[in-house]
């Protein structure tokens, strides 16, 4: 047993948060370590089998923890163990670190930023697959860390890492940093962009001398953050010049966007690193249909394109779709992002037409006054129903962009649930190739 293994071995442990990343961080530690387990939502409490390992709030104080493991949908600010993480904080770590201390000797890519880790770690996975590595995708994309089975000497791990399990990690190191973009985002949890900011680079600064962190330097939050922090690891500069060749080759409409772009250089240049043959990768991304939701075209003909991204939960995820189209249709609303500024200039909207809909449709009106033509419905049912009805009427070739900028949980649960509605929207109207079906 190595000395990192012996981090979480023979230790008191409360996993904070009962969803998948927590049963699968307590699968992980109950051979050889007591558990506790503690969840804000007393339902997990009476149905779950593990419910004898549940603490009430009160004994949660009254116990020595050696560790308390937090998912990362815990917000530390708000939540009911709030006052008692902010006093034990030292103690706070993540499936990130319970991870590492099993497979430190493995090599880790680690991809995180404001748009685009999901895509670029996906891509990134399947181009490794395709040089017959043994690659695994996991982390914030959906299959938490800990399920990974079979894992070799050379087994490489691709991981997508939100700030939440970058910010709570304490042992957590990787071998390749990259740092996609970043623009204000998640402020509700970070009261801040310089502590969102501060997340993220945490990647960076655990590095060593042996180390690489991919970013755009020229990025005006980047560069100020390496200009005040000390770094140990290789800094590899990364943007749409540098790979510029690479990018002629690419006929995939999936990467027209400049923000899709420059998350590909990243490819580009972990792949040269890695020894990866750029015909195989410029193979794999003319091939690439990216994932659902995320700037997915789910109806086309020769008057009208229908993209649903629904992934888009800010002004930053829509803005560069937005600019890369010529005539747009834009359905938009949601629960707008605390600090969320619309910054496109009235001169880079001129072919932009706002749909905006839901409960808190004034905070967008108010960003598109003067910028943007735009009308107002209660619900996404009725926006969509008159976006078709305006496409149809409209004689030039024109998209309708399903792009909320916004968090979907005043109406759904998920992006991927509000995803499946708008689709279902669409079936309901019945759209035909000659797109007459619309009343």
């Amino acid at each position: 047993m190595n000395l990192t293994s012996k981090i979480f071995y023979k230790k008191k442990i409360l996993i904070y948060g009962m969803g998948i990343t927590g049963f699968s961080s307590y699968n992980y530690l109950k051979k050889n370590n007591q558990i506790f387990l503690y969840d804000d939502n007393k339902k997990i409490l009476k149905k779950n089998y593990l419910r004898k390992l549940f603490l009430d709030i009160s004994k949660v104080h009254k116990i020595k923890f050696d560790y308390i493991v937090i998912s990362p949908g815990i917000n530390v600010n708000i939540c009911s163990l709030k006052n008692y993480l902010k006093k034990y904080s030292k103690k706070i770590v993540t499936d990130l670190d319970i991870f590492y201390s099993l497979y430190s000797k493995n090599k880790i890519i680690t991809i995180t930023g404001t748009n685009g880790k999901s895509t670029t770690a996906k891509l990134l996975n399947t181009i490794l697959k395709n040089h017959r590595k043994d690659a695994r995708l996991c982390g914030n994309i959906g299959n938490p860390i800990l399920l990974e089975k079979k894992v070799s000497k050379r087994t490489i791990f691709v991981i997508e890492a939100s700030s939440y399990q970058i910010d709570y990690s304490k042992f957590f190191k990787t071998n390749y940093a990259i740092i996609l973009n970043i623009s204000p985002d998640h402020m509700e949890r970070h009261n801040s962009i310089k502590k969102y900011i501060s997340a993220k680079f945490k990647l960076v600064k655990k590095q060593t001398k042996k180390d690489f962190a991919y970013m755009n330097v020229e990025d005006k939050y980047l560069k100020e953050k390496l200009k005040n922090t000390k770094v140990f690891s290789k800094i590899i500069s990364v943007n749409l010049k540098t790979n510029y060749n690479f990018m002629k080759k690419i006929k995939n409409q999936y990467f027209s966007t400049a923000g899709n772009q420059e998350n590909l250089s990243f490819i580009f240049s972990i792949g040269s690193k890695l020894n990866l043959q750029n015909k195989k990768i410029i193979k794999a991304v003319n091939k690439f249909k990216g994932l659902k939701f995320r700037q997915e075209i789910v109806y086309k003909n020769n008057k009208i394109t229908i993209i649903n991204d629904s992934k888009a939960t800010s002004f930053a995820s829509s803005i560069n779709i937005l600019k890369s189209l010529n005539k747009v249709f834009w359905l938009v609303g949601g629960m707008s992002k605390l600090g969320d500024k619309f910054t496109l200039s009235k001169k880079e909207c001129k072919n932009i037409s706002a749909y905006v809909y839901g409960k808190k449709k004034h905070f967008f009106v108010k960003q598109f006054k003067n910028k943007i033509p735009y009308c107002s419905f209660k619900d996404l049912n009725s926006a969509l129903k008159q976006t078709l009805i305006d496409a149809k009427n409209d004689n030039f070739h024109k998209t309708i962009l399903f792009s909320p900028s916004a968090a979907s949980f005043d109406s759904f649960k998920n992006f991927e649930e509000r995803g499946d509605y708008f689709n279902l929207l669409l079936k309901k109207y019945k759209l035909k190739k000659n797109f007459n079906a619309i009343k």
